[in-house]
């Protein structure tokens, strides 16, 4: 039977699975969007999008240190607004922080909500930031989604000044391209401003509340991805102005002057990358008006993205060195010596007299020549005496043939043995709860049509690793027969996409069945492709190799995940033949 996760959401009672993902920007920020520390009351300038006034609705009166599902404690309330309340709380199952966002069930957009919450999730692209969960229950809906604590709002980095030309581009390259994949599977964010933005501290951007923001707010569009176009085109005309494209003032920036319509960012702000400034107002001037150069606009995120990928590529401004200090020799005579008096009537120093160099007397020219010739005449002496040897030994050894043959057989002896497939005795399955342990046998029979296949799990982005049956995964123990020096390991995997190490039992273990066992790393932990290859400098000695997987990749086919192994083989310098 498959596992199922208790994150995820319950089939039967609220229609279909949302596999669970990362996490949601700052303490400071839940998804919804934020001006200035505080809930922006007012609706983001749109020309498209269409907001719908909600119902009275009472938000849920909670409080910090409430749980939902006896697993969610919330702990802050950074948002309450149009019957809904957004909160930062900790996933005490999984040991890390989360954010909810709540509303109650008879709320006018519960419905939407719970349905845009399941599509982001199905969405499963690194770039946004995941719906872990989305549920209903007593007279409750939340919907739980990552939390950054080590992202920052582009809002708050606006502040500090514009964006360098290079970080711009980064930041355009990857909205667009992310929107652009988000609309091919039929959703739209509606609600792009700066506060949906989130730097990583690796530099990389990510969008969070897709559909989701929206659907909160009520906010809908006969457009959509023109809406999501110009407001990517305001994102970057603010990340190149620090101002914002219209006539009102939002999100911590300026708005334009009123009565002079939309300016070219290189009016409002000097030294604007012309190339950025063009694709700003390409995305942003969708009635008619374009671009000076009178390119078309563009009117999709895919457009958008291609006109980008089309730019010359903007490099990262080049690391400034500061110049070390100048080195200031010092001398005996800084400080109060070789100073005039400060003061009428103080003694004057006299110079003191400098020795003469050393050796320059008769006597020391007669002893600098005697010392020469010797060194000349010891330098001759012994050249000869080297020369004369030499000969005697090339003399002695017949020509040198079994002095040459000797330097042969040393580096010979300094080559690394060749590394081989070994022969693999018989293979088991690893984990608390075995999975198919009869099929074990399929991973290393040769046939890399036949294979060990594991169960179809569900929820945890399949990590199921993190289930109490498999808290150490699973994988394959390979049985090498006795000791040998392992160099190297090739795994055929069922699929790409499992994360995955490779880990050899210590030289004296006869039956090691915990993770403890292997305390020999092959190969580190990552996620891996169909092919996972690597070799060893130095061999490690073992006699079981044990292929570990924590994760596993999407079935292809729903919700589920599953993984497995097609084929197993282990490299060493062993005489045994391979199998």
């Amino acid at each position: 039977m498959a596992e199922r996760s208790t994150a995820a959401v319950d089939v039967a009672d609220n229609g279909g699975n949302e596999p669970p993902a990362a996490d949601a920007a700052r303490a400071t920020a839940d998804g919804v969007d934020t001006q200035n520390g505080r809930a922006a009351d007012g609706p983001m300038p749109e020309k498209d999008g269409e907001r719908r006034k909600a119902a009275p609705a009472a938000a849920p009166e909670l409080h910090s240190g409430h749980k939902l599902a006896r697993r969610y404690r919330l702990e802050e309330c950074v948002t309450r607004l149009d019957g809904f309340s957004s909160w930062r709380a900790m996933d005490e199952k999984l040991r890390r922080a989360v954010g909810v966002h709540l509303l109650p069930a008879d709320h006018p957009r519960a419905r939407a909500v719970l349905a845009a919450a399941r599509s982001s999730a199905l969405l499963g692209d690194p770039r946004f930031v995941h719906v872990l969960d989305a549920v209903e229950e007593n007279d409750l809906v939340y919907v739980v989604h990552e939390w950054l604590p080590d992202a920052t709002e582009l809002t708050a980095i606006l502040a500090s000044g514009p964006l360098e030309p290079h970080e711009a581009y980064q930041l355009v390259t990857q909205v667009s391209q992310a929107m652009a994949a988000a609309h091919r599977e039929g959703l739209a964010h509606l609600r792009l401003t700066p506060s949906a933005i989130l730097r990583t501290s690796t530099g990389q951007y990510r969008i969070r509340g897709l559909a989701v923001n929206a659907a909160l707010r009520g906010i809908t569009s006969d457009t959509p991805q023109r809406a999501d176009t110009e407001a990517i085109g305001a994102l970057l005309y603010a990340a190149l102005t620090q101002r914002w494209p219209y006539e009102n003032d939002a999100y911590g920036l300026t708005g334009l002057p009123k009565g002079v319509g939309l300016l070219a960012p290189d009016q409002v702000r000097a030294g604007v990358h012309r190339g950025l400034g063009e694709l700003a107002m390409r995305a942003l001037a969708n009635d008619g008006a374009t671009a000076s150069r009178q390119e078309p606009a563009c009117t999709t995120p895919e457009e958008l993205a291609k006109a980008v990928a089309a730019m010359p590529r903007i490099r990262p401004p080049e690391p400034a060195f500061t110049a070390p200090p100048e080195y200031q020799q010092t001398t005996y005579q800084q400080g109060s010596y070789g100073r005039p008096p400060t003061h009428p009537g103080a003694p004057v120093a006299r110079p003191i007299a400098v020795p003469p160099p050393p050796l320059q007397s008769r006597t020391g020219r007669v002893l600098k020549w005697s010392v020469a010739a010797l060194l000349i005449a010891a330098l001759g002496l012994g050249s000869w005496q080297l020369a004369d040897t030499l000969l005697d030994r090339v003399k002695g050894d017949g020509g040198g043939t079994s002095n040459s043959q000797s330097t042969k057989t040393k580096e010979d002896e300094k080559k690394p043995k060749e590394s081989k497939p070994l022969h693999l005795s018989r293979a088991s399955v690893f984990g608390k709860e075995p999975i198919k342990p009869a099929d074990a046998g399929k991973a290393i029979d040769g046939n890399p049509d036949t294979g060990w296949v594991t169960l179809n799990f569900y929820g945890y982005e399949g990590k199921f690793g993190n289930l109490d049956s498999y808290d150490d995964g699973s994988g394959i123990i390979v049985d090498l027969g006795s000791l040998q020096e392992v160099t190297g390991i090739d795994v055929d995997m069922r699929a790409a996409g499992h994360v995955v190490e490779v880990r050899a039992a210590a030289p004296g273990a006869s039956s090691p069945r915990t993770i403890s066992d292997f305390p020999q790393e092959l190969v580190k932990p990552g996620t891996a492709g169909k092919k996972l290859e690597a070799t060893r400098d130095t061999p490690i000695n073992t006699r079981f190799v044990l292929v570990h997987i924590t994760a596993l990749p999407s079935d292809g086919g729903g919700d589920g995940f599953r993984g497995g192994i097609n084929e197993i083989k282990v490299l060493g310098t062993g005489d045994q033949p391979a199998s």
